[in-house]
């Protein structure tokens, strides 16, 4: 069956690139509104094996530019240019400074804080984990973040008699909500913010480092206080299955290392943190500079180092930036705007369908990849709209990352679904109220801080 289904999707993506080259082999002399159906052919593929992931999603975001370049939409050197690009870059250094706090111990430290903390009660147990894994993703990756937490939370549980089933799912939303906080939280935000460089010559600036966190903070907030307070009653309960020594949970867990090591590593941390808010100097030179830095003083080695950077997040940012460039240049961004822009007037209900669509999307495939989908819309939609980008953008960033239906929406929603023993429709119980009540503050409170 998984054989057969990959032959399907394999035909139907080499049906898509056959019918684009016989629109688009002669390249710079084609039409450009060939060259913007030519795009979205491109598109329509890659979303097929994005969401069928029948082959792995950063073979899938390579074969972008392959097309893209194939087909002459833009040049093979722009099209492979993005593995150079500041964000990713600047996500590939936050990955080894991230796993530095990890195997010098800091999160350990917290963990154990939360112990203390919350003194047996589930509520208690529930409320600080929620805070304490919102936090650090914040400023880390919400994955690693997760996986370190699972053997705390399991003990925990098994300390004070309660299902690691009441916990886990909550945490793992933590960790979405918490990478929304900060530029460099989850991969969307620092994704947009390259779009508005990339995309049209048009006088915009970026978020700012803290920007996120205007509306991240409130929605982090708002998903802690509903589950402490109503959404602890649907989560299921069931006895967990996985036990903290599984083999596949520990090979993926940091082990603590240099413990010796914890100050110097938070040094550096707060350094790179401080200098990203302030840009007294780059932010992709203040990344790189704690990564070297953290290797330098010891805190981890070349090889640790290299193992800690997420080579699916890298992969999907450089390649799928490049349909940001193509929709662009080819015009297929602008063709698609009009269509859309057509059909609705209202700020508002522009608003709503981008959130909504987005939020659907990013429940079935990688909020990365929604968002190099999504994003590169924004810009010629609210030009063709004389309404500011900005608000579109921020919503598609939050739509992508507030994805609570699935347990592959995000990565922490996938590693907890074994330690909790959780079905697939777990998620959809338990997540369904969050989602919408996330969908419904992107769609009037993001206008309300970057209005239209």
């Amino acid at each position: 069956m998984q054989k057969k289904g990959f032959r399907i999707g394999l035909v139907t993506f080499v049906l898509l690139l056959l019918a684009s080259l016989a629109f688009g082999a002669e390249g710079a002399a084609e039409p450009p509104i060939t060259h913007a159906y030519i795009t979205i052919g491109v598109l329509i593929g890659a979303a097929i094996l994005f969401f069928t992931e029948i082959v792995p999603l950063p073979i899938t975001a390579m074969l972008v530019p392959v097309a893209l370049s194939i087909f002459h939409i833009i040049p093979a050197k722009v099209a492979f240019s993005n593995f150079g690009n500041q964000w990713v870059v600047i996500f590939m250094a936050m990955f080894v400074v991230g796993e530095a706090t990890f195997v010098t111990g800091f999160a350990d430290k917290v963990g154990k804080l939360t112990v203390k903390l919350s003194q047996g009660s589930e509520t208690k147990l529930l409320l600080f984990s929620m805070i304490a894994i919102a936090a650090l993703s914040s400023v880390l990756s919400n994955t690693g973040t997760t996986v370190v937490a699972i053997p705390m939370i399991m003990g925990m549980c098994a300390t004070a008699g309660i299902r690691p089933s009441k916990i886990l799912m909550p945490v793992a939303f933590a960790a979405s909500l918490g990478g929304t906080i900060t530029l460099v939280g989850t991969p969307p935000n620092g994704l947009v913010n390259s779009i508005i460089g990339k995309m049209g010559g048009q006088e915009i600036a970026p978020f700012g480092f803290f920007e996120f966190a205007k509306f991240g903070i409130p929605l982090t907030i708002v998903g802690i206080l509903y589950y402490a307070l109503i959404g602890k009653n649907f989560l299921p309960d069931t006895q967990a299955t996985c036990a903290l020594g599984d083999e596949n949970l520990e090979s993926k867990i940091p082990k603590v290392k240099r413990p010796e090591k914890m100050w110097v590593c938070l040094a550096i941390f707060a350094f790179v943190v401080a200098a990203m808010a302030t840009k007294f100097i780059p932010l992709v030179t203040a990344a790189m500079l704690g990564a070297c830095l953290v290797v330098i003083t010891g805190c981890m080695t070349m090889k640790e180092a290299f193992k800690s950077v997420d080579w699916t997040t890298i992969f999907l940012f450089a390649g799928t930036l490049a349909l940001s460039t193509a929709l662009e240049k080819s015009g297929a961004a602008k063709l698609i705007a009009t269509t859309v822009v057509s059909q609705v007037s209202d700020p508002y209900v522009l608003m709503a369908v981008i959130c909504v669509l987005t939020a659907i999307i990013s429940n079935f495939m990688s909020n990365t990849a929604t968002t190099a989908l999504m994003a590169p819309l924004a810009l010629p939609i609210a030009t063709q709209s004389g309404i500011s980008p900005l608000p579109l953008l921020m919503g598609i960033a939050m739509s992508a990352s507030s994805c609570f239906l699935t347990p592959v929406a995000t990565p922490p929603n996938t590693i907890v679904l074994g330690p909790g023993n959780y079905r697939f429709i777990d998620y959809f119980k338990a997540g369904w109220p969050l989602q919408v009540i996330s969908t419904l503050m992107c769609i009037f409170l993001i206008p309300l801080i970057w209005p239209f």
